[in-house]
């Protein structure tokens, strides 16, 4: 796999997108900036194409619609549980 500069563009919009799905998978208020969920997405779209890869479903004709699928459960997976540490984080004080 080459990384070119667009490469990494499609990358990025890629991570945002499935940050913004999988943000939207996950029920709840999640109190994350979209920064966060574009580097979780990122992460998660990576992580999605090398175990869709892995196990042979990312080479299909049109729409790789397993790998979109692994990409977008990663990243429900990780706001899930970054959402939950910020949760634990906060103390209330009666």
């Amino acid at each position: 796999m080459e990384l070119t500069v667009w490469g990494i563009i499609t990358a990025l919009i890629v991570g945002l997108i499935v940050g913004a799905l999988g943000r939207l998978v996950v029920p709840g208020r999640q109190n994350m900036p979209i920064w966060l969920h574009m580097l979780i997405g990122v992460g998660a779209a990576l992580l999605g194409t090398v175990v869709a890869r892995a196990t042979g479903l990312a080479d299909t004709r049109g729409i790789d619609w397993f790998e979109l699928l692994f990409q977008v459960a990663f990243a429900a997976i990780g706001v899930a549980l970054v959402a939950g540490a910020g949760r634990r984080r906060h103390v209330t004080h009666r």
